[in-house]
């Protein structure tokens, strides 16, 4: 089944137009990611990794996120993504829109808009359930694991994470 993405132009307006995932974008035209972190109260963020047979970034540590569906906003694509890779249902309440940002595509003329949320949650290593072809693995990491984690090549490369000095500052770590 193919994935649509609703079309943004620069401002961040819809432009009744829809992409299909896997084709290259138009200059010009942005799509809307979501990056998800959740902190315990230990001050620690849950990162999960990806399948081995991943064809980009395979086995490594990253944040929950995904590319929003056409017809999707920002937050409801976050809690989404995180249902459908973890099984963890977050409380909307626990969560706030941390960033926002945008980037252009390596790949092709287009861009993305980045939705970056924060949720502040318990949640029990054993509740979570992994998506096969996506996660294989899940654990508590506090800032200095994952800035080892980076320095190992062991996470996603901070291009994804332009952001997490920021994000480490407004969590206080």
């Amino acid at each position: 089944m193919r994935e649509l993405w609703d079309v943004f132009d620069q401002n961040r307006n819809l432009t009744g137009r829809f992409h299909e995932r896997g084709r290259p974008m138009k200059k010009g035209d942005h799509h809307l990611i979501i990056q998800v972190w959740i902190l315990n109260s230990e001050g620690k963020f849950l990162i999960t990794k990806r399948v081995p047979s991943k064809s980009v970034w395979a086995n490594l540590w990253h944040t929950t996120g995904g590319c929003a569906v056409a017809g999707d906003g920002s937050l409801k694509t976050a809690l989404k993504e995180t249902r459908e890779e973890i099984g963890i249902i977050l409380d909307p309440q626990n969560g706030q829109l941390f960033k926002s940002y945008s980037q252009p595509h390596d790949s092709d003329d287009g861009s993305a808009f980045y939705d970056v949320w924060l949720f502040k949650q318990k949640i029990d290593l054993s509740a979570i359930v992994y998506q096969p072809d996506e996660i294989c693995g899940a654990k508590w990491a506090g800032k200095q694991e994952i800035l080892r984690l980076i320095d190992e090549g062991a996470f996603f490369p901070t291009s994804e994470y332009t952001y997490l000095d920021e994000l480490f500052a407004f969590c206080k770590l």
